[in-house]
């Protein structure tokens, strides 16, 4: 095997015409030049050099190695500082997948912060609900993902074989018109007394657990809406077109005109928490990311 430190001394010989010049030239011993000029030619299993009185001369295998070492040195010397640049956070990429309330609320102030403390360091995302954004990071899609899973959920997922970072409890709250005679309530309302409302379901992952809280509670919720998208929720219930339930953080990320949150009992709750590969957690950027996602959960009104 070739080695750089070889090449570069071989550079050294060449250029100089002795291994006394070339020693001084990189600031080291005549012999020291000797002995990692016998070990190159040992590699490459040829001679190298002639010695012709007092200077050297190259052999035609070793003026080959010496027009390709400039080349190879340069791309050595600009991988080193490329790799540096990035563990110094100079440079660097992270790809970021988030479900969509936690886009609107964590990942843009932890951004923000991540952008003015490392300006070098690039992050892209994508948006995606767990489990999918967890397969994307496990088939290397993406380094960091947001995900969550709720408390005592039947089936949660198991995380044991990744590096996981809590980011905040979020707890789900009920939404309901202005003018519902529970609008004002002061304090939590027990889920049972909306029993008899029409309903209006999130996400397929938030709508099952609104069954299972609710047929907890000894009734099957009636969902005469279902959509994905928050502010469309937040829009029907403001219509007075029915009641939801929804995180926290969700409710955060929209205006809720027309609607007002109530507390809930049982109380349920959500953990969100940023998730990555152990090998990724070693990676500057990444970790940096994760510091910074973790501020801002830590700042969440949710987080209270």
């Amino acid at each position: 095997m070739i080695e750089a430190r070889h090449l570069r001394v071989l550079r050294a010989v060449a250029s100089t015409g002795s291994f006394s010049a070339a020693g001084r030239e990189l600031g080291c011993t005549q012999p020291a030049v000797s002995q990692q000029m016998k070990a190159l030619e040992a590699s490459v299993g040829t001679p190298l050099l002639v010695r012709t009185g007092r200077e050297m001369r190259l052999t035609q295998a070793g003026e080959a190695l010496v027009r390709h070492a400039a080349g190879i040195i340069a791309g050595l010397t600009a991988a080193e500082e490329e790799v540096a640049a990035i563990a110094g956070l100079r440079a660097g990429r992270v790809r970021l997948v988030s479900f969509p309330s936690g886009s609107s609320t964590l990942v843009p102030t932890a951004l923000a912060a991540l952008r003015a403390a490392h300006p070098g360091t690039r992050v892209s995302l994508e948006e995606a609900e767990p489990p999918k954004s967890v397969e994307l990071l496990r088939e290397g899609d993406c380094d960091v993902a947001l995900a969550f899973r709720y408390e005592g959920a039947a089936g949660a997922e198991e995380w044991d074989d990744l590096v996981v970072r809590p980011l905040l409890t979020d707890r789900l709250v009920a939404l309901v018109p202005e003018g519902h005679r529970l609008a004002r309530t002061e304090g939590a309302v027990a889920i049972g007394e909306l029993a008899r409302e029409s309903w209006i379901a999130g996400c397929p992952r938030c709508r099952g657990q609104l069954v299972e809280v609710c047929e907890g509670a000894g009734f099957t919720p009636r969902i005469d809406f279902a959509t994905d998208d928050y502010p469309a929720v937040v829009g029907l219930v403001g219509a007075g077109l029915g009641v939801a339930v929804l995180p926290q953080l969700a409710v955060e990320s929209v205006r809720p005109r027309g609607a007002r949150t109530v507390a809930l009992e049982p109380a349920v709750r959500r953990e969100i928490v940023a998730l990555t590969l152990p090998d990724l957690a070693q990676v500057p950027a990444v970790t940096a990311t994760l510091d910074e996602l973790a501020r801002a959960g830590a700042r969440q009104p949710a987080a209270r």
